[in-house]
């Protein structure tokens, strides 16, 4: 259409999450109880309520959260007691499964819960299983991963990354430490977003469009492992999770998944695991506590309803709603107006004719620095008035004898008529040596255009 990527109109709004619905009632009383009962009304405006958690103390956080662990492997051995017998495990997988899961609620537990799209990569943990093994399995630090989700009825890949997941929860050295739990619905979510230490979520990059259950996560005490896509590559702050970092280095896709796996792995044994089992005398893990403090603080502000919703409508609705105004004002004798002028347009547009063009011309001389380019402009606009377009000198990048990236752009200025011609010029100082590339765009001006991509007219001159 004759714009470059940078000029797109289009933005953006993050999503978030309410707090009400998907913090956890445990966590609510406890920022109420240290923030005061106006917490929920100020907390998307005022961070300073999120500095009440430092008057929480790590034992009481800690204990909170073992609590909220402890409900959670209740409802889990609850569930899959039903379930495992329903697809048809065997007896002795069901009873090792469920009493690993009695002995051990407070294991280090990573969750990971969401729709089985494949680009949300559900086996990379699963590239080595010898590895994997050995980091679930560790004696002294052990770790289990708690998996749930549904794919949708007409993705094959979808289901078939479940199946994997059963599978290797059936390898004797996984039992009881992987686990798959069914029927994923609002209710078991909110049992895992609360109950779980650390929310894992590794999309392939940048195919995350924002993501919500990691800011859930948050609102829980959670904290998040994810690659830096979607809402997470806003989102995240050192101190406050951990990242696999955004860009790519493969271009082969089973490579970077391979990459991203032994990343995954070394960031779990070498930073997870030992923040999370490091404890004090009283066995609380203080470095842990203080990750969920600085989440809280620096992350969970930023994703919430109400500042969502203030942004949509301080960047768009009140915008529309105000060009709305104006287009229907004096009995909406300003639409038609913008009607008949738009007409007018497209009337003359084909029939512009560019008369004379004069410009400086680099290949007689070198233009010194300090020096002026010029261009000057002798247009045939039909009936057209000069302030019907604007005419601007565009400098970019060139590829294959065409600029596909804007540097910057300057308007050309009407400097009078020429019997019915008019007359356009534009100087711009030359500040830096080297090969300019420009060109010279043609496109219709009014004040009711939303912006300059509402009219789609554009021409090269």
């Amino acid at each position: 259409m004759g714009f470059f990527n940078s000029e797109l109109f289009i933005d953006y709004v993050t999503n978030a999450v309410h707090p009400k619905t998907w913090m956890c009632g445990d966590w609510q009383k406890a920022f109420l109880s240290v923030a005061g009962n106006e917490f929920f009304e100020h907390m998307h405006e005022n961070h300073d309520y999120w500095k009440f958690i430092d008057k929480l103390k790590p034992l009481s956080i800690w204990k909170l959260k073992t609590y909220q662990k402890h409900e959670l492997y209740d409802k889990l051995v609850e569930r899959l007691a039903k379930e495992m017998p329903q697809r048809q495990e065997l007896p002795n997988q069901i009873i090792h499964t469920l009493e690993e899961l009695n002995k051990t609620p407070e294991i280090l537990s990573i969750g990971f819960a969401r729709r089985f799209a494949t680009y949300k990569r559900a086996h990379l943990i699963f590239i080595d299983l010898k590895r994997l093994a050995s980091i679930v399995n560790n004696p002294q630090y052990p770790v289990r991963f708690i998996f749930s989700g549904k794919a949708h009825p007409s993705d094959k890949a979808g289901e078939d990354l479940i199946k994997r997941i059963i599978e290797v929860s059936r390898m004797p050295e996984f039992i009881g430490k992987i686990i798959f739990v069914e029927n994923y619905d609002t209710e078991l979510a909110k049992l895992l977003l609360k109950g779980v230490d650390v929310w894992l979520n590794t999309p392939t990059r940048p195919l995350e469009a924002s993501g919500t259950s990691g800011m859930k996560a948050v609102m829980n005490g959670t904290l998040n492992f994810s690659v830096l896509d979607g809402w997470w590559a806003e989102g995240y702050v050192p101190g406050g999770g951990w990242a696999l970092r955004q860009e790519n280095t493969y271009d082969d896709p089973n490579l970077q998944d391979q990459l991203d796996a032994e990343m995954i792995y070394s960031t779990i044994e070498d930073e997870i695991v030992p923040t999370f089992y490091e404890r004090d005398i009283e066995g609380v893990p203080q470095k842990w506590i203080e990750m969920i403090k600085n989440a809280y603080f620096h992350i969970a502000p930023h994703f919430i309803t109400k500042r969502m919703l203030l942004e949509y409508d301080n960047k768009f609705y009140k915008q529309l709603f105000e060009y709305y105004k104006t287009l229907s004002d004096n009995d909406y004798q300003n639409l038609f107006k913008f009607i008949s002028w738009k007409r007018k347009i497209y009337r003359n547009w084909d029939e512009i004719k560019l008369e004379n063009i004069e410009m400086f011309d680099s290949s007689k001389r070198h233009l010194p620095l300090g020096d002026k380019f010029y261009v000057k402009l002798l247009l045939d606009l039909k009936e057209l008035k000069p302030d019907d377009v604007i005419i601007e000198l565009i400098f970019g990048k060139k590829e294959e004898g065409r600029i596909v990236d804007i540097e910057f752009a300057k308007a050309f200025d009407f400097v009078g008529c020429e019997g019915s011609k008019s007359k356009y010029e534009c100087t711009i100082p030359m500040e830096q040596s080297g090969v300019y590339n420009f060109s010279i765009r043609l496109r219709p001006q009014h004040p009711l255009l939303a912006h300059k991509q509402d009219f789609y007219l554009v021409r090269w001159l």
